[in-house]
């Protein structure tokens, strides 16, 4: 913006003002070159130089004369940055030793040259200078030394997974690395060290165990898709172990379950089988999966587990804690651990008094179904435990009873596989289409209105309602979202809902009803009877997922965030310690 045409009582005498040339030029926002990363200077230069460096670098922006020295400096700071960042111009100077070898004499040279215009005349600023070069150079010996450290660390990494999973499964190149530096925040802190692919569940708890002997970080990732970050390495030495490859999924079939009487019918899935095709084997056979998060297309089962994934369906079946029968893992040192549910009540988990759970720890040195028993313990948990007042489940909570696994954004281990409940869909279902033209603070009162309505009604006609999503207007915008009414504007609130029950007409009577309780709030709604005119409704819900036209991080967590995600430090850092 330009003041003095924009504000003329500022104006100055043309006469009397100085030259454009005479004026300081204003600061340079970013003087790293090569600097193409969401790091500023000053982030970069911590992490070259410390935080003392940056204090002397900042102390010196005043007294510069021709900035020449500041500009080498930084020559040299961008030049380690982009290689740091960059894995294949890193790989291409882990291969050819000649030309690493001229950058860094480069890089010293530069030094070299800023040694040589040294003031020494104002003995102050000459030792802050001093300093500043002190760190530089430990710097460039730092990034020297890297490259050989890093091709000895890969070299006994290799050989540790070696015995645990294929060569093809261990991937230093940097397309991986690359495509598995960041989740579906687009955040981007370090670029992992190595990506390990196994091909089966029982090659992790190997894979886990060499990655501590070699002193790395383990962060499980499944389909990516989480907006939570848990799955942004945020160390250069953190293993990423991907679990998509663990596809196996069963049938439909009864089972016995511990302390329920008569069979009950489930699903057996390993962890990176995808949501959606979970949710079309159980439509197969006639039942629904209840997990059903905005991602379900990308995300896997394993990241609905650690995130405690929910979905529209979880107003009526609860979250994917609600469904499962039980879980296993791999914890931090490497065996297995297996959750079961006692006593499943097939319903929302916070609607039983004590909610109890079998663990059992296996030695990770043998497939699950041969290895030994390590130790057993008995969990039970406040049902309330689960659920915070008025919210589907409580985010903040990642302790959860002690649970292991669940909602922990895989801070505890990494989900290999599960065995879900499913459910029978009531015979009728109406999906309602509700869109609010009048003020948000108008319109949000519906949900609670509808919410009581559906309890009344299924009270007295056993309708439920199975599902309901909100869509605010900035969710609206993002989708580009086409509102069915013929105002033509963008409603400032959608609801879409599912309305069921085994009564026909009461369903349709209940879904006349809450177009009623729209209109009252000035809202418009529609409904749909048909299972295409209803995947019509749900369509724009299910663009929510996709991150392309918006920006970073624009949903901060959801009932749905499905990454696999975690950071075993080391042994010590479980989060769910019992001892």
């Amino acid at each position: 913006m330009n003041s003095l045409t924009t504000y003329p009582h500022l104006q100055t005498d043309p006469a009397t003002a100085p030259h454009p040339a005479d004026l300081d030029p204003p600061p340079r926002l970013r003087e790293i070159p090569y600097n193409y990363t969401s790091f500023s200077d000053r982030e970069i230069v911590i992490r070259l130089l410390g935080a003392t460096g940056w204090a002397l670098l900042d102390d010196l922006r005043a007294e510069r004369r021709t900035g020449r020295s500041a500009r080498m400096l930084y020559e040299v700071l961008g030049d380690i940055w982009v290689v740091r960042r960059n894995p294949y111009l890193e790989q291409d100077l882990l291969d050819n030793p000649k030309r690493r070898d001229l950058l860094i004499e480069a890089l010293h040279h530069r030094l070299a040259d800023i040694e040589k215009r040294r003031d020494t005349s104002d003995a102050v600023r000459d030792a802050k200078v001093g300093k500043l070069l002190e760190f530089a150079r430990a710097a460039v010996l730092d990034f020297a030394g890297s490259f050989a450290k890093v091709d000895a660390l890969r070299r006994r990494a290799r050989k540790a997974f070696a015995s645990h999973t294929h060569d093809d499964n261990v991937c230093f190149d940097a397309y991986a690395r690359v495509a598995h530096a960041t989740d579906a925040t687009d955040w981007r802190v370090e670029i992992p060290f190595v990506v390990l692919a196994p091909d089966t569940e029982d090659e992790i708890p190997g894979l886990v165990r060499a990655c501590i002997e070699s002193g790395l970080t383990v962060i499980p990732r499944g389909g990516g898709t989480g907006y939570t970050g848990s799955a942004v390495p945020l160390t250069p030495f953190a293993a990423v172990i991907n679990t998509e490859k663990l596809e196996r999924i069963g049938n439909v079939e009864p089972q016995l379950l511990p302390g329920v009487e008569g069979h009950v019918p489930t699903l057996l899935t390993e962890a990176g089988v995808v949501t959606r095709r979970v949710e079309e084997a159980a439509q197969r056979a006639g039942f629904v999966f209840a997990v059903d998060p905005t991602s379900a297309d990308a995300s896997v089962v394993g990241g609905n587990i650690a995130m405690n994934a929910g979905g529209k369906k979880a107003v009526l079946w609860g979250t994917a804690l609600d469904n499962l029968a039980w879980w296993r893992m791999v914890d931090p040192e490497g065996n297995w651990l297996e959750v079961t549910r006692i006593g499943h009540n097939r319903g929302k988990i916070h609607d039983v008094p004590v909610a109890t759970f079998e663990l059992t720890w296996k030695d990770g040195r043998h497939p699950p179904g041969a290895a030994r028993v390590l130790r057993t313990e008995r969990l039970e948990v406040p049902g309330s435990t689960f659920r915070k007042a008025g919210l589907g489940k409580d985010v903040t909570d990642k302790f959860l009873g002690g649970l292991p696994g669940i909602q922990k954004e895989g801070c505890d281990g990494i989900i290999t596989s599960a065995r879900w409940v499913v459910h029978r869909m009531p015979a009728h279902i109406r999906t309602v289409c509700l869109e609010f033209f009048g003020q948000a603070r108008e319109a949000i009162p519906a949900i609670v209105e509808i919410r009581d309505e559906l309890t009344r009604q299924g009270r007295a006609g056993g309708v439920q309602l199975a599902g309901l999503e909100h869509l605010d207007e900035r969710y609206l915008k993002a989708v580009g979202y086409t509102t069915k009414s013929k105002r033509g504007a963008l409603p400032k609130m959608v609801l879409l809902g599912d309305i069921v029950g085994d009564d026909d007409v009461a369903v349709s009577r209940c879904a006349s009803d809450v177009i009623r309780l729209a209109n009252a709030r000035h809202g418009e709604g529609f409904i749909a009877a048909s299972a295409e005119a209803r995947r019509a409704f749900w369509r724009d819900r299910a663009k929510t997922a996709a991150i392309a036209r918006h920006t970073n991080a624009f949903k901060i967590n959801e009932d749905g965030p499905t990454s696999c995600s975690c950071s075993m430090r080391s042994r010590r850092t479980c989060l769910v310690n019992r001892s």
